[in-house]
């Protein structure tokens, strides 16, 4: 093939366990299907190629069969290669061994870029046989640690544009992670991506945070704690010292509700934050920043929908962090990547960050 050619592959179930309280999809489908988990991947890769089609009118495109890709691409006024879905599927059926026979067969095309959506799992069927080939994740997973992925669905369209018009060129190696059963993060291997550093977001940081300066804030924030109002607690080693502080338990992974005090919900869903609310009105949310990438919301904590931040108000959101996690930022700036642009748009501009029991600095939100 000659020009640009874009690789595309859509995992269609990524991302639906964020909103119900499970910490990723992959081997839980049934469960979050159980919750009344509704797919997210599909709106955020429209988002994302909607955006692409602006950029590159022209472009020529290899794509998964179905719902693996080409489904997405109708009417799109693009050069468009449809994949043959594997013997014995459906097309609209999708599975890990679905993604990686997709990414063969577009790297045996010879296109110059895969444009994956989904979340650490669909990055690493995709690491595990794309070789050199550069890829480019469109964030629609839960947790996406992994360095491979656009700060927004735009942002990633942004920078597949620039890089198959050669614009930018240059590419950098990207880590693939996955946060395992345990909790920790593992790396699973490496692939290229484009070097477009204000569209592409850095690997999660594993350090960063003083446990000391952690606990000293937390106390702090836990002292000022107003009676009868419900705070909502977010995810990170940071916010859960919030919870110790209080002597109530939380989970560093999920999204805790305390009120007076005392626990009122571990590791809520977006439906029981909502009902929470509902009869607590008075509340506040309680961010902390994940570490090296600066992702306020949209990274492992999509039970803050757009309806419960709504609720809680976005004048009522409390962001903590430490300096050294503050210092370990790959851009001095915080990440915001909502399905809501309105509310995304309130979010954005300077915010306070409490960096310490009588310290603050104040920094730049974007989405």
């Amino acid at each position: 093939m000659s020009g640009p050619v874009l690789g595309l592959v859509v995992n269609p179930v990524a991302g639906m366990g964020g909103r119900v309280g499970l910490h990723g999809t992959d081997g839980r489908l049934d469960r979050a299907l159980e919750r009344g988990a509704v797919p997210v991947a599909p709106a955020r890769a429209d988002r994302a190629l909607a955006r692409l089609q602006q950029l590159a009118p022209h472009l020529r495109v290899v794509a998964g069969g179905g719902v693996l890709g080409v489904d997405h691409l109708r009417d799109r006024g693009w050069d468009v290669t449809e994949l043959p879905t594997r013997p014995g599927r459906a097309r609209s059926g999708t599975d890990a061994e679905d993604t990686r026979e997709a990414v063969r067969a577009m790297v045996r095309s010879g296109v110059g870029l895969v444009l994956f959506v989904g979340g650490d799992g669909t990055a690493r069927d995709v690491a595990a046989v794309v070789g050199d080939v550069p890829v480019l994740g469109v964030p629609a997973g839960v947790k996406m640690h992994s360095g491979v992925f656009g700060t927004t669905p735009e942002a990633a369209a942004a920078a597949a544009a620039r890089f198959l018009a050669g614009d930018e060129t240059a590419t950098r190696p990207a880590e693939v992670v996955d946060r395992d059963e345990a909790g920790d993060v593992r790396l699973h291997g490496t692939v290229q991506v484009p070097a477009v550093r204000s569209a592409v977001q850095a690997r999660k940081g594993t350090a960063g945070t003083a446990t000391d300066d952690a606990a000293a804030l937390a106390r702090r924030v836990a002292a000022e704690m107003e009676p009868g109002r419900l705070y909502l607690l977010g995810p990170g080693t940071t916010v859960a010292e919030v919870g110790a502080a209080l002597g109530v338990p939380t989970t560093a992974l999920g999204v805790d509700a305390v009120l007076d005090g005392r626990s009122v919900a571990v590791d809520a869903s977006e439906a029981d934050l909502l009902a929470l609310l509902a009869e607590h009105p008075r509340a506040g949310l309680v961010l902390g920043v994940v570490g090296g990438q600066g992702f306020l919301l949209g990274r492992g904590n999509q039970q803050l929908s757009p309806a419960v931040l709504a609720a809680v108000g976005t004048d009522r959101i409390e962001v903590l962090a430490t300096p050294a996690k503050v210092d370990a930022l790959a851009q001095p700036v915080l990440h915001v990547d909502i399905d809501d642009p309105g509310l995304a748009s309130r979010l954005v501009g300077y915010r306070r960050v409490r960096t310490g029991p009588s310290r603050s600095t104040v920094l730049r939100v974007v989405a």
